[in-house]
């Protein structure tokens, strides 16, 4: 399984596909069940298949450029450090406090959600590249013994944001993203975007479990 850094950037992708994107509606309550559903799964699963890989396991890479599981979920980890923290400043400044039945997806907010997406097998439909700053191949800095440790710790935070999520206009308040200063997206876009890209990556990792070449635990 290669590293989402072969392909064009995520930007790129957002931008050329947004015009032709239409908007869509949801259950505000049925979108914050599905997102919180997703991220109750990623604890899970941690819990069960990756907490108690050995050092081995977690540095194994099914091909020189691949990334390995610590990689991943330290990738993910720079992620959380942004836009948790955003979620939770943008939720708690906001004058839009009264929350509404529907969202309404943007066309910009919906290609970027959807190119994150999994398709309906759990497979990566695209590659991306991952930002410099974002990619533990270019900056190895980023990856941390206790990466798992910490995405869990993560995306326990990230149920909280949820419950704070269903108090507010998730139309209204606007999050910047974390490759371009000029674009913000939508909160529950943005909640969107970023549950995907973490769904997106813990496949990634499944897929390395799965391979046939990954090492035993000894």
């Amino acid at each position: 399984m290669s590293p989402i850094l072969l392909g064009a950037s995520v930007l790129d992708v957002i931008f050329e596909n947004w015009k032709n994107t239409r908007m869509k509606t949801f259950n505000t309550n049925e979108l914050i069940t599905d997102l919180k559903k997703i991220t109750e799964d990623n604890i899970t699963i941690v819990s069960k298949k990756f907490k108690h890989l050995s050092d081995e396991q977690k540095t194994w890479r099914p091909s020189r450029d691949s990334w390995n599981i610590l990689e991943i979920f330290s990738h993910l980890n720079v992620y959380s450090a942004f836009y948790n923290s955003a979620f939770i400043e943008k939720i708690q400044k906001t004058k839009f406090k009264e929350a509404k039945d529907t969202f309404v997806s943007s066309p910009l907010g919906r290609s970027a959600w959807k190119s994150m997406k999994l398709g309906r097998a759990n497979n990566i439909k695209r590659k991306f590249k991952a930002p410099k700053n974002y990619n533990p191949s270019n900056s190895p800095e980023l990856v941390s013994s206790d990466a798992i440790e910490k995405f869990a710790k993560n995306q326990k935070e990230v149920i909280e944001i949820l419950d704070l999520a269903k108090t507010v206009n998730l139309r209204k308040v606007k999050i910047p993203i974390s490759i371009s200063k000029i674009v913000r997206l939508r909160l529950g876009d943005a909640l969107m975007f970023v549950i995907y890209h973490n769904e997106r990556h813990m496949q990634q990792a499944l897929n390395i479990i799965a391979h046939p070449k990954f090492p035993k635990k000894k």
